[in-house]
C-alpha cells in the first residue's frame, strides 16, 4: 500500500480502501458517503443521531495491529461522525452487507415483512447486523439494540420478529487491511473554507502528552471525543469550528483500570466500554446507562465528553457525583484533581482553564453498607433526555443515616448536590418522618425551571418522590417499583 500523505484520510469502505485528501474536517461521514462516494443506501433522517436511519458499522483494531489483532465492530450514527474520525478504521454500509445473495438479516426482514416504506430499513439492517457481529452483540436484547432505530410504518412487531429469527454470522476478516492502514504520524488536516473564509484545522495526537501540547498551543480548539454533541453543532446549528482536536487516537485515554479502591476511567472511554466495570460496582448506574442514548450513541459517546460539556441534564454527572467521583484535569505537564461536583460552576461554565482538559474520572468503590440508587425520568423510556435525574448514595447503620450524597440533574443550571436534603437526613433515623423532612428541604436546594420537558412544579414533585422511592425500595425490596427491564438481572430507574 502506498505511503499515506500528511492530511489524507484513509479508511476501508466495505473492504476497499477509500482515500480523501483535503476533506473538510467537519464534513460528516453521512455527507461523504452519500455525496462524494455515492453510497446512497445510508439515509439521512434526523441528522442529530436520534432516528438511526444513517446507521453504519465501524471497525477498529484491538491493540496495535499485530498478528493476533482482532477487529472490534460497533454500530454508529454516521450523521454525527466527522470524516477524519474514521481515519485508519473500517466502515461497512448497507451496500457491503450482502455478497451474492441477501444476508440473513436482510432475508429475515423480507420474510417477516419488516419493511414498508423502506426509508428506515437500511439503518435497521445495520443495527441488526451489528448485533450479529459485535463482541457480545448476539446476547444483547433486541429491544435494546433497536432502541436507536425509529420506524413510522411497521409498529416494530415484524422487525422484532425478524431480529429474533436471525442467526449470527461472522464479520468480514479485515484485520490485515486495517493493520496496513495504520501509520506512525498523527493526522493533521488543514482546510480553507472558500465560503466563510475560515481556516479549519484538525489535529489527531497519538499520545496524551501530544494532546496536552497541542491543546496548550491551541487553547481555543474544540476537543472531539465521540462527537455525539459536537456533531449537532455542525448539522443543526451550522456552527463554524475553526480548530478541532480529536482524542480518539490517544490510547491512554481509552483505558479502564482499578487503582487502590478507585475505578479509573479515561476521558476517551466510551459508555459501552465502561458499562461492565461501572455496573460491577454500581448496578443501578449500569441500568441507567442502558437508557442513556441509544446503542449507537453509547458506542460513540464518552464519559469524559459527557462531563466536559457541562450539560445540566447530562445523566452521568449526578450519578458519579453521588458516588463521590474525582476528576483529573491536565494542562500541559500539570495535573490537578478536584471533586466532580466542584467542576460545574454555573450554566455553561466549568472549572477548566484554557488548554486544560479532562484526563480521567476516578470513581470510588462503594462502601459495603451503601444504599446506591439512580432514577432517570423522561417522557420516553428509551433514548430520551431526562426531565430529572436523581442519584442517591446513603449509608445507614443501626437504622440511622450516617452519611448521604444526593445529586440531581435537570433541577438547576448544573448537576448539583442537594446539601440541605443531605443535612436533613444525616444523624436521623431512616424512617418516613425523616424522609418527609428531607423532601421538604429540597426546596432550599433547587429552584427548577419550566421548559419543554417538564414544569418547575413537576420537577420539584418528582425529585422528592425519587427520595421517597429510595426509602420504599429499601424497606420493601420485594416490591416491584421499576419499569420492566431488558436484562432480567438489572432494574432500570
Amino acid at each position: 500500500m502506498a505511503p499515506k500523505e500528511q492530511g489524507e484520510v484513509r479508511f476501508l469502505l466495505n473492504g476497499e480502501v477509500v482515500e480523501a485528501q483535503g476533506v473538510d474536517p467537519t464534513r460528516t461521514l453521512l455527507e461523504h458517503l452519500r455525496g462524494d462516494l455515492r453510497r446512497t443506501g445510508t439515509k439521512e433522517g434526523c441528522a442529530e443521531g436520534d432516528c438511526g436511519s444513517c446507521t453504519v458499522l465501524v471497525g477498529e483494531l484491538d491493540g496495535q495491529g499485530g498478528t493476533d489483532a482482532k477487529v472490534s465492530w460497533r454500530a454508529v450514527n454516521s450523521c454525527i461522525q466527522f470524516v477524519p474520525m474514521l481515519d485508519g478504521k473500517a466502515v461497512i454500509t448497507v451496500e457491503g452487507v450482502a455478497k451474492d445473495e441477501p444476508h440473513p438479516v436482510q432475508a429475515a426482514m423480507v420474510e417477516h415483512h419488516g419493511s414498508q416504506c423502506g426509508f428506515c430499513t437500511p439503518g435497521i439492517v445495520m443495527s441488526l447486523y451489528g448485533r450479529a457481529v459485535a463482541a457480545k452483540g448476539a446476547d444483547a436484547p433486541v429491544d435494546e439494540v433497536l432502541a436507536g432505530n425509529l420506524c413510522r410504518c411497521t409498529g416494530y412487531g415484524p422487525i422484532i420478529a425478524a431480529a429474533e429469527a436471525i442467526m449470527p454470522e461472522a464479520a468480514p476478516d479485515v484485520a490485515d487491511k486495517l493493520a496496513a492502514l495504520r501509520r506512525d504520524q498523527a493526522l493533521s488536516l488543514n482546510y480553507a473554507d472558500p465560503i466563510a473564509g475560515l481556516t479549519r484545522r484538525w489535529f489527531a495526537p497519538l499520545s496524551v502528552d501530544a494532546l496536552a501540547e497541542t491543546y496548550a498551543v491551541h487553547p481555543n480548539a474544540v476537543v472531539v471525543a465521540g462527537a455525539t454533541d459536537i456533531g449537532l453543532w455542525v448539522t443543526k446549528l451550522r456552527k463554524p469550528l475553526e480548530t478541532l482536536i480529536d482524542i480518539g487516537r490517544v490510547d491512554e485515554l481509552k483505558t479502564v483500570s482499578s487503582e487502590g479502591g478507585w475505578l479509573r476511567i479515561g476521558a476517551g472511554v466510551r459508555y459501552v466500554d465502561a458499562l461492565e466495570a461501572l455496573g460491577a460496582l454500581y448496578p443501578d448506574l449500569a441500568a441507567m446507562m442502558r437508557r442513556l442514548g441509544s446503542t449507537q450513541v453509547r458506542n460513540s459517546g464518552t464519559i469524559g465528553g459527557n462531563i466536559a460539556n457541562g450539560s445540566p441534564i447530562g445523566d452521568m454527572p449526578p450519578a458519579l457525583i453521588a458516588a463521590g467521583a474525582t476528576l483529573v484535569l491536565r494542562r500541559w505537564n500539570e495535573r490537578r484533581t478536584i471533586p466532580l461536583e466542584d467542576f460545574f460552576i454555573a450554566y455553561g461554565k466549568q472549572d477548566r482553564a484554557p488548554g486544560e482538559f479532562v484526563e480521567a474520572v476516578l470513581v470510588p468503590e462503594p462502601a459495603p453498607d451503601a444504599l446506591f440508587k439512580v432514577f432517570k425520568l423522561s417522557k420516553r423510556f428509551d433514548q430520551d433526555i431526562s426531565a430529572v435525574c436523581g442519584a442517591f448514595n446513603i449509608r445507614i447503620e443501626d437504622e440511622v443515616v450516617t452519611a448521604a450524597r444526593i445529586a440531581y440533574g435537570g433541577m438547576a443550571g448544573t448537576p448539583k448536590r442537594a446539601a440541605a436534603c443531605e443535612a436533613a437526613l444525616v444523624g436521623r433515623p431512616w424512617n418516613r418522618a425523616t424522609i418527609h423532612d428531607a423532601v421538604e428541604a429540597l426546596a432550599g436546594d433547587f429552584t427548577p425551571l419550566t421548559d419543554a420537558r417538564a414544569t418547575a412544579a413537576y420537577r420539584a414533585l418528582t425529585a422528592g418522590n425519587m427520595l421517597r422511592k429510595v426509602f420504599i425500595e429499601s424497606a420493601r425490596p420485594d416490591l416491584e417499583t421499576r419499569v420492566e427491564t431488558y436484562a432480567p438481572e438489572a432494574a432500570h430507574g
